[in-house]
């Protein structure tokens, strides 16, 4: 059976809800807050949720945050492979959320930034396992240096390889994320990412760069409420249209939209079919507060169903439950 097989870095969210920022120097006072599993968890949870098997290969560690991950882990069902460290926590995320559903991190790193080689001489990619690697990871050079050379070996070399750059695009060295870029079979990022890995001035153009990628593999450039350009093996990217509904909260709609993207992919989706899907996902996700706002697969068919076609979503729809 296929499974979702996790490189990234499940961390804490403490998310705050603010009007606006503040100018240097100031204070705002949010309007609420919330503590909950983030990360890698919310890719994670968007697959599980839609009926893949998940498991987390990542580093963790002890302390009140990693009791937090693991129970949101073990609540949606998602194997954790690797036993916690035994120092630090796992780390946490300030997610700012301002009045306009934009969000922007501060991240203080903790256990899960510690994955080396002998943790992944400990994991196993199985037959058929997709592998989910992030741009997190390849910021930080001792797990660089093992996710490289575990990605190098025989291991996974027959498996399914998906990467996202995240936000630390930039911090990336060139010659490892030319060897990723190179290895995985779906590179999925957002707008701002795209612009930084290819120099394209939009996304449309910046689709296309990332698609001439040798060996011309699939590409997916998230446009939020556009829904986002698709293009495999090289060709013209694709526009699938999104879906209009009202945003409350855009933390974690990228999550989504690549769990449930490759989710798709592994109940045997087309990848367009799959990106649609993934697209519908992430417009539920926006609607809820919280960054695992992920549908559930009976969600995600009743948001589908009332759409009469991709763009169409009333604009005041808010996500079933």
């Amino acid at each position: 059976m296929t499974r979702l097989l996790h490189l990234g870095n499940v961390v804490v969210d403490l998310t705050l809800n603010v009007p606006f920022w503040p100018e240097r120097g100031a204070d705002v006072l949010a309007a609420a807050s919330r503590v909950s599993a983030g990360g890698g968890f919310n890719v994670l949870a968007a697959a599980a949720r839609q009926g893949l098997r998940a498991a987390y290969a990542g580093a963790h560690g002890r302390g009140p945050f990693a009791d937090l991950a693991g129970a949101a882990l073990a609540a949606e069902g998602i194997e954790v492979l690797l036993p916690p460290r035994p120092g630090p926590d796992t780390g946490v995320v300030i997610a700012v959320v301002d009045g306009g559903g934009e969000r922007t991190f501060l991240t203080a790193p903790g256990a899960e930034a510690s994955l080396g080689a002998g943790d992944l001489a400990a994991v196993t990619a199985a037959p058929g396992d997709i592998v989910y690697l992030s741009g997190y990871s390849l910021a930080r050079p001792a797990s660089r240096a093992a996710l490289l050379d575990w990605l190098a070996g025989p291991g996974p070399a027959a498996n399914l390889v998906v990467f996202d750059p995240g936000p630390l695009a930039d911090q990336i060295p060139a010659p490892a994320l030319a060897a990723v870029l190179a290895r995985a079979d779906w590179l999925t990022c957002n707008a701002r990412e795209a612009a930084i890995l290819s120099g394209g001035r939009d996304p449309l153009a910046a689709a296309r760069v990332l698609a001439a990628r040798p060996p011309g593999r699939g590409v997916i450039v998230r446009t939020g409420p556009g829904g986002c350009f698709l293009s495999q093996g090289g060709g013209e990217p694709a526009a699938i249209p999104g879906f209009a509904v009202r945003a409350i909260d855009a933390n974690g709609a990228g999550d989504a939209h690549a769990g449930v993207f490759i989710a798709g992919l592994a109940r045997g989706a087309t990848p367009a079919e799959a990106a649609r899907r993934a697209n519908a996902a992430a417009a539920l996700a926006v609607t809820r507060a919280g960054p695992a706002a992920a549908p559930t697969a009976a969600e995600l068919e009743r948001f589908l169903d009332r759409a009469a076609c991709p763009g169409q979503q009333r604009p005041d729809e808010q996500a079933p439950g």
